[in-house]
């Protein structure tokens, strides 16, 4: 695997044509102040595997963010929308993208996964979208598949709303997404398989008060479960005001670990 800068593979309109596996970070901004603020970008992640394309967490900017991008990403193409939780930085686009993902409901096509607290009064999903995705599912801890891209759920996280990570098996590799959540130590045996892991790291340091992780207990997590690489992301202002890309090379060299603090734009290729 490596990390790449998109190039400019492109077809006559723009979109992407290619068979490679990827992950692309559309957006790295955790809570509310970096999303608000936009210091990063809050547009989620896209999956790329084999023929399946699939997006977690389309928070604001997630549309304008699949347009933008070198090569652009046509969310027409999206096989899968993952929602981790509702909160806004994880799901502001989310109705956007289901109607981006069948242009406007005129072609029924494509999995919604989400919380339950994702529907219903207080979710949100906008009722009229019901019937423009092929099939609704609601996510708990099992195992799950959207066309190549087969993934599980293997703990509820500890977080205000219903909240879940992803492992998902795309290839050789085993990926795993800590979504939000508070530290506790069943994270450890639950993604113990992981050759990636990628971790969502709100906070610097530790607050008792919210159910965020902090930079040390990620690399706690990090140090136990031994992964092949590791990649924080979803960062808060504590983090952005401790300047990533100088804690990534403190970090590498003092582990002596594959660690990255992930930006805007970055590709994993598989």
């Amino acid at each position: 695997m490596s990390f790449v800068k998109s190039g400019l593979r492109n077809n006559a309109i723009g979109y992407q044509l290619s068979n490679m596996s990827y992950i692309k970070f559309l957006g790295t901004a955790g809570a509310r102040f970096v999303m608000i603020r936009q210091l990063r970008s809050s547009a989620g992640i896209w999956i790329s595997h084999k023929s399946t394309n699939v997006f977690i967490d389309p928070g604001p900017g997630a549309l304008v963010r699949c347009s933008s991008s070198r090569p652009k990403l046509d969310p027409a193409n999206l096989d899968a929308i993952i929602l981790t939780h509702k909160h806004l930085d994880h799901a502001g686009d989310i109705n956007a993208m289901i109607e981006a993902m069948t242009e406007g409901g005129f072609k029924k096509r494509g999995i919604l996964f989400m919380p339950q607290d994702a529907l219903g009064q207080d979710g949100v999903i906008f009722s009229y979208l019901k019937d423009f995705t092929e099939k609704r599912v609601i996510l708990k801890k099992g195992n799950f598949t959207a066309g190549d891209v087969e993934f599980e759920v293997p703990i509820k996280n500890r977080h205000p709303v219903e909240t879940y990570g992803l492992k998902f098996k795309l290839g050789k590799e085993i990926v795993s997404f800590v979504s939000d959540t508070d530290y506790f130590d069943d994270l450890i045996p639950a993604y113990k398989d992981s050759t990636i892991l990628i971790l969502n790291v709100v906070f610097y340091q530790k607050r008792d008060e919210i159910e965020h992780l902090c930079l040390e207990e990620a690399l706690e997590i990090i140090k136990k479960i031994k992964p092949k690489k590791a990649i924080l992301t979803h960062f808060g202002m504590t983090l952005l005001q401790a300047k990533p890309h100088l804690l990534e090379e403190k970090i590498r060299e003092s582990l002596k670990m594959d660690i990255a603090l992930a930006y805007d734009g970055m590709k994993i290729e598989l």
